[in-house]
């Protein structure tokens, strides 16, 4: 089916009747996403989220990069959850698995360029068909996030993060963005733009840190719990 037969589809007539019948069996369906969700990842203690493009190869830095900051956070007893496809989520996944961690992959169904990787322990791979629900498992069971450059998602997954945190929805938890080359552009516009028209206060650039090595990122995470207890977000 092509795209535009799909367009013409979802604004094809419906009665009332049969959006309500629709809706009805959609709120079962999200409830038990929820429910799948919460029973699995709250057996498996604290973790860390690891962002990044699906589109990243095996050999580009950025890949290596994550696989050995995920090793680390598994050397220290973390779990590693990513969203479970390739490119840098794979990558999060093989460093937790190789280092012998916990390695949970959160799958959303999609069209294109999304399929789980090996690396995902058997037990800990939850498949979704709602990037909200999947959101909130994101937020609920992760005490930090290490996001690595990305594309459109892995913004909406940094920048929900620095909205609840900042909004005080959630709790405070370390965000690190890794790599400077290619955050540092985004990072001066927030800085000139957000800051500079009073959108944001300037204690609002202290919600997140930006570093170029696996150890700053990994540092920074232990360096917070040093001083806060482990707890879920909200």
């Amino acid at each position: 089916m092509g795209k535009d037969d799909r367009i013409s589809r979802s604004f094809a007539n419906k009665t009332w009747q049969e959006i309500k019948v629709k809706d009805s069996w959609q709120i079962f369906k999200i409830m038990s996403e929820f429910v799948d969700g919460f029973e699995k990842l709250a057996k498996i203690g604290p973790c860390v989220s690891i962002f990044g493009s699906a589109r990243t190869p095996n050999d580009h830095k950025y890949y290596q990069l994550a696989v050995d900051i995920a090793g680390l956070l598994a050397e220290r007893g973390y779990g590693v959850i990513s969203g479970g496809g390739p490119g840098i989520m794979e990558a999060a996944n093989k460093g937790a698995y190789e280092a012998g961690g916990k390695s949970v992959g959160l799958n959303i169904d999609l069209p294109f360029e999304q399929f789980h990787n090996k690396y995902i322990d058997r037990d800990k791979l939850l498949e979704f068909n709602y990037f909200f629900v999947r959101k909130v498992m994101f937020m609920k069971y992760s005490q930090g996030y290490i996001v690595m450059p990305g594309g459109f998602g892995t913004m909406d997954e940094l920048f929900e993060a620095i909205t609840l945190i900042q909004t005080g929805k959630i709790a405070r938890f370390p965000i690190v963005m890794v790599g400077s080359e290619y955050w540092s552009g985004l990072f001066k516009w927030i800085q000139e733009s957000m800051l500079g028209n009073h959108y944001i206060s300037e204690e609002d650039l202290n919600l997140y840190r930006m570093v170029d090595t696996a150890e700053e990122a990994v540092e920074h995470i232990f360096r917070f719990y040093d001083k806060y207890l482990l707890k879920p977000n909200f």
